[in-house]
C-alpha cells in the first residue's frame, strides 16, 4: 500500500512530460514581438512654394496618414508655418532661395547632417528661372545637390519637380523660361538616376494654371496646394514601399552659413553671404510677435525676412507688422505679404492664405530693398487683427 502513492505520482508526472515538451517548443520557436517600424524620413526641398507656407505639405502630410501611411516622418529644419490645420512642418523650403546658390555655397550638407532624410522632394528652381539663370546651370546645380545627397545617404530617392509654371506681372519672360527648364528636366533625371539612389520625375507643371491655382502668378493658392499634393502623393507612396529607413540617430549641430539669395527678376548682383542680425520678437496684446532678420545683401540692396508667430492662446485672424527703414531706402519688392511704404514706415499686412495663425503658428514674409543693410536693425512691431 505504502508504494501506490509513489506509482501514482510516476503516473500523472509521465502524463504532463509531453505538455511540458510542447511548451518548450513553443517557447523556442515563437518569435519575439516585431520592433516598432523605423519612419521613412521624407525631406521637402525648395524655395518659397515649399515652404511660405507651402500648404501642400499639409495636405499631403494628412492624406498619407489617412491613407495608412504613419511611418513616415517629415525633417528639415525649418519648422511649419501657419496651414490651419495640424500637420508635421518640418522642411526645407527656403523662401526666396535659388537651386544655384544653395548649390554653389554648399548649403545642403549641413540640412543633410542634421536630419538625415531618406527621400526628397525638390520643388527648386523657381526664382533661378525668375533671375534668368540658365537652364543648363540649374541642372548642374541639381546634379551637385544630388551628389550631395547621395554623400550623406547614398540610398536616397529623390522625388525632383517639373516646376509649376510662372506668370508673374514684373517677368513677362518667366513663363517660357520655365518650360525651358522643364523641358530638359527628363533627360538629366535619366543621366543621373541609379539602381540604389533612384531620380523620379513629378510633373507639378501639366495641367496647372497659373490663372486658378495661384494668387499672383507664382505662388499656389488652395486649389495649386492641392493640386501639388495630389502629384506627389503616388510618386511619395511609391518611394516609401522601396525605401528603407536609415539609422536614426542624428549628429548634433547643424547648418552654420547663411545663404545668399537674388529672387527679382531685375536684380543680378553678385551677393556675398554677411551674418544675420536678428531683432528680438515684440508684441502686442494678441499675442502676434514679429522678428526681422537679413537674409543676404549684394552692393546697393538687401533681402530681409520677417517672422510673425502667434505667441498667444488663442488663434488670431490676421497680422500688420510695422518697421522703420532709413530714409532713402525703400522696398522695390515683397511676397507673402502685402507691404507698401510711406515715408520711412514699412507696413506689412497678411496675404489672404497666411493671416489665421494657431498658438505657437508661425509664417515668413521677404522682401528686396534699395540701400544698405539698416544698423542697429528696425524695431519691429506686429498687431493681431
Amino acid at each position: 500500500m505504502s508504494r501506490n502513492p509513489l506509482r501514482a505520482a510516476l503516473t500523472a508526472l509521465a502524463a504532463l512530460l509531453p505538455v511540458l515538451a510542447l511548451g518548450l517548443a513553443l517557447t523556442a520557436t515563437t518569435p519575439p514581438a516585431a520592433a516598432a517600424a523605423t519612419p521613412v524620413r521624407v525631406m521637402p526641398l525648395g524655395d518659397s512654394i515649399t515652404g511660405s507656407p507651402g500648404c501642400w505639405r499639409a495636405l499631403l502630410w494628412n492624406r498619407l496618414q489617412s491613407t495608412g501611411h504613419t511611418d513616415v516622418d517629415f525633417v528639415g529644419t525649418l519648422g511649419p508655418q501657419g496651414c490651419g490645420v495640424p500637420y508635421d512642418g518640418d522642411n526645407e523650403g527656403h523662401g526666396g532661395y535659388l537651386a544655384t546658390n544653395v548649390a554653389n555655397q554648399n548649403l545642403l550638407p549641413g540640412w543633410l547632417a542634421a536630419t538625415r532624410p531618406d527621400v526628397v522632394l525638390m520643388h527648386f528652381g523657381t526664382n533661378d528661372v525668375w533671375s534668368n539663370v540658365a537652364p543648363a546651370t540649374i541642372l548642374a546645380a541639381y546634379s551637385k545637390l544630388v551628389d550631395q545627397m547621395r554623400a550623406a545617404n547614398p540610398a536616397t530617392t529623390v522625388l525632383v519637380a517639373k516646376i509649376i509654371p510662372m506668370n508673374p506681372a514684373s517677368c513677362t519672360e518667366c513663363g517660357q523660361r520655365t518650360v525651358a527648364l522643364n523641358a530638359l528636366i527628363d533627360g538629366w533625371a535619366a543621366g543621373k538616376t541609379t539602381t540604389a539612389s533612384p531620380i523620379v520625375v513629378v510633373d507639378q507643371w501639366t495641367g496647372f494654371s497659373t490663372a486658378t491655382d495661384t494668387y499672383d502668378g507664382v505662388h499656389p493658392n488652395a486649389a495649386g496646394d492641392q493640386k501639388m499634393s495630389d502629384r506627389w502623393y503616388p510618386a511619395l507612396v511609391a518611394a516609401l514601399g522601396r525605401t528603407t529607413p536609415g539609422p536614426t540617430t542624428s549628429p548634433t549641430g547643424g547648418p552654420t552659413s547663411s545663404p545668399t539669395v537674388s529672387p527679382s527678376p531685375t536684380t543680378s548682383p553678385s551677393p556675398t553671404t554677411s551674418p544675420s542680425p536678428t531683432t528680438g520678437p515684440t508684441s502686442a496684446p494678441g499675442g502676434c510677435t514679429a522678428t526681422w532678420r537679413i537674409a543676404g545683401q549684394w552692393p546697393g540692396g538687401f533681402q530681409g525676412e520677417v517672422t510673425v508667430r502667434n505667441d498667444g492662446a488663442a488663434p488670431i485672424a490676421g497680422w500688420t507688422v510695422r518697421f522703420p527703414l532709413p530714409a532713402g531706402q525703400r522696398i522695390s519688392q515683397a511676397w507673402s505679404a502685402d507691404v507698401t511704404q510711406s515715408g520711412t514706415t514699412v507696413t506689412g499686412r497678411n496675404a489672404s492664405w497666411n493671416g489665421t495663425l494657431a498658438p505657437a503658428a508661425q509664417t515668413t514674409f521677404g522682401f528686396l530693398a534699395d540701400g544698405a543693410v539698416p544698423s542697429p536693425a528696425p524695431a519691429v512691431t506686429c498687431a493681431a487683427n
